[in-house]
């Protein structure tokens, strides 16, 4: 699937129709304090009186436009090195024969990352393990983060809301997680300022975040769209607390049948159903509200952190949908700028969609310039929003550092399977990324891995590392045609590469889910 380039820049010409009659506007995002993206040309853009020349002037440069008869504007500066150097960018317009003019103040120019997702990227550092020592510690000036503050739209919106806020000790509680640790990875080792643009809503469906277009126009994905836009639709606000109390009843059940089966921990469900229903939206609301208005901010890449909204129905849909996501977001800027990922950790969920979830965000790495932070290690049975956020950005470091800045680290990548073969009675499943060669991360033997032959049914396998392979068998099954690895919510988990990065969950069969 490949949305077409003519489908979403009308999105985005959408985008950039008058709000009202302006005199002279800027896009929210370009303000005070923002960092613009080094080495490439740079957007610049808003609104005017129709026909009104409009001059950008920043670094020695003088970029020219006239207002188009919407009023929209649009400028790219020439690409320009890296400088913490605090300037004014200066914009000017001929209105109604007078000058008028803006300035964004305190502006740098270095590495712009977007990161977007649901509530573990928008979990903030004030959340995190340590956090009186983050705190401390975030004296970096030279990071800067923008946080999206729109809300869902029914159709994509030009403008948004937000703000550049400086790290200090003072600002970094409010900072998304995920992304400052990332950054401030990337800061340190690249040596340039860092800017970073949150937006993300917790709670939120991938649905949420890909245009109505590119879902309804894909086979796939048709039927799930019109699904939740139907439910959307129907969502009677009179009608929520009857809503949520057939929620709890319905949690209640499954909690005592957790419990009966050893796994006590069900989530809850939300407390507020009519706030969740405003706050995302139908499908592509937040697309429409907190994603349009960013195109066209140059950025250097993008990062995701979403998938457990996604894990309790159309699990098995998720492949198509992320897919979906990173080829119509680069296609709507108009640019195949590097995405990566978090593939969800371990938690204690229901079902088998976690797993399957996880899955398909190691399919999605076939995608070209994708990355993935293995995080099977950094969850919390019983809280869907771990602590860990530290060793989550620092993982996304590493394939940003090792694949785009063309840095030296230990790992790009926890292993990845990249093959199986079937001898006799046993499996051998090949891996890339062993960085140092493959280990058992407690020094012990493998476990996690089980096998499986045409009965499908599964047992607990001896595994064994043989060069950068790992060798499966069971007494219990002669003739194996499948293995499974870390398949579980809350999975047994052992392989590791010399970086002492986790290997993914993954399988060799594409069995259907077995129906608890």
């Amino acid at each position: 699937m490949k949305p077409t380039l003519t489908l979403l820049s009308a999105l985005f010409l959408a985008s950039l129709l008058p709000l009202t009659a302006a005199e002279l506007r800027l896009a929210s995002v370009l303000a005070d304090h923002m960092v613009l993206q080094r080495d490439k040309p740079v957007a610049v853009w808003g609104w005017a009186d129709a026909g009104a020349e409009v001059t950008v002037e920043f670094a020695a440069q003088k970029k020219t436009s006239k207002a188009d008869a919407h009023g929209k504007w649009l400028v790219k500066l020439d690409p320009m090195p890296a400088s913490d150097q605090p300037r004014d960018l200066l914009i000017s317009s001929n209105h109604q024969s007078q000058i008028i003019s803006h300035k964004c103040t305190d502006v740098l120019v270095g590495e712009v990352w977007l990161g977007s997702g649901q509530s573990n990227m928008a979990m903030t550092v004030a959340g995190c393990y340590h956090f009186d020592a983050e705190k401390a510690a975030a004296k970096f000036p030279l990071i800067r983060h923008y946080r999206e503050s729109s809300g869902p739209a029914e159709q994509p919106q030009a403008e948004g809301k937000g703000a550049w806020q400086t790290c200090t000790p003072d600002t970094v509680g409010g900072f998304s997680a995920a992304l400052y640790f990332f950054g401030r990875e990337i800061h340190k080792e690249v040596g340039v300022p860092v800017g970073l643009i949150n937006t993300s809503v917790g709670g939120t469906p991938i649905e949420s975040w890909v245009a109505a277009e590119v879902q309804s126009s894909d086979p796939e994905t048709k039927a799930n769209y019109d699904t939740r836009l139907e439910a959307h639709r129907k969502f009677d606000p009179a009608q929520a607390p009857a809503l949520h109390q057939k929620q709890l009843a319905i949690w209640k059940a499954a909690s005592e049948k957790a419990k009966a089966n050893g796994t006590p921990f069900v989530t809850p469900p939300p407390k507020d159903p009519l706030a969740m229903w405003k706050l995302k939206g139908g499908p592509a609301g937040l697309f429409n509200g907190k994603v349009v208005n960013l195109v066209p901010y140059t950025l250097r890449g993008m990062l995701w952190y979403q998938g457990e909204g996604n894990a309790s129905s159309n699990a098995g849909l998720y492949h198509k949908q992320l897919t979906q996501l990173v080829t119509s977001w680069r296609t709507l800027w108009q640019d195949e700028v590097p995405f990566a990922w978090v593939q969800l950790p371990n938690y204690t969920a229901p079902g088998e969609g976690w797993p399957r979830v996880r899955e398909s965000m190691l399919k999605t790495l076939a995608l070209p310039k994708t990355g993935m932070a293995i995080t099977i290690d950094l969850g919390d049975a019983k809280d869907i929003h771990p602590k860990n956020k530290q060793d989550v950005g620092k993982r996304l470091s590493y394939w940003a550092l090792g694949t785009v800045y063309g840095k030296n680290v230990p790992a790009i990548s926890g292993p990845l399977p990249a093959g199986s073969t079937i001898n006799g009675d046993a499996i051998t499943v090949s891996f890339q990324h062993t960085n140092g060669g493959l280990k058992s991360i407690t020094g012990g033997p493998l476990t996690g891995f089980q096998i499986a032959g045409a009965d499908q049914q599964w047992k607990p396998a001896e595994a064994k590392i043989v060069g950068e392979t790992v060798v499966i068998r069971s007494a219990e099954v002669a003739q194996p045609v499948a293995v499974r690895y870390a398949w579980k919510d809350w999975p047994d988990y052992s392989l590791a590469n010399g970086a002492g990065l986790p290997a993914s969950p993954f399988r060799t069969d594409d069995w259907p889910a077995v129906k608890k």
